[in-house]
């Protein structure tokens, strides 16, 4: 099994962080879900880091049964969909990026 995790680095706009949890979980969550060959989509919210640890509020992590099923899934028009809410979200509230780590599980 593999997993790709998406870390989005850096801030929540001031006083939105109830409503960017709330607008992944109602607007993206769903889509991710819906990605070809998944097996499991966790999303997780930061409430505390270590002093001086970069601010990552949203980790998502999804687990495919292997790196051609991922492939695939990043390929499809469930992606695509993914892609465009959680443009539309950062736009709105978050600033900073995101970057991918895809993992193998043992």
């Amino acid at each position: 099994m593999i997993t790709r995790y998406a870390l989005f680095e850096g801030q929540i706009h001031e006083g939105q962080t109830e409503a960017f949890r709330a607008a992944v979980l109602a607007d993206v969550l769903p889509h991710w879900n819906s990605f070809p060959g998944v097996l499991a989509v966790r999303v997780c919210f930061e409430n505390e880091r270590d002093e001086g640890a970069p601010e990552i509020p949203l980790i998502l992590a999804i687990t495919y049964p292997d790196h051609a099923t991922m492939t695939a899934a990043l390929a499809s028009p469930q992606r695509a969909l993914a892609k465009a809410a959680t443009e539309e979200l950062l736009e709105q509230l978050f600033t900073g990026r995101i970057h991918h780590h895809v993992m193998e599980e043992f």
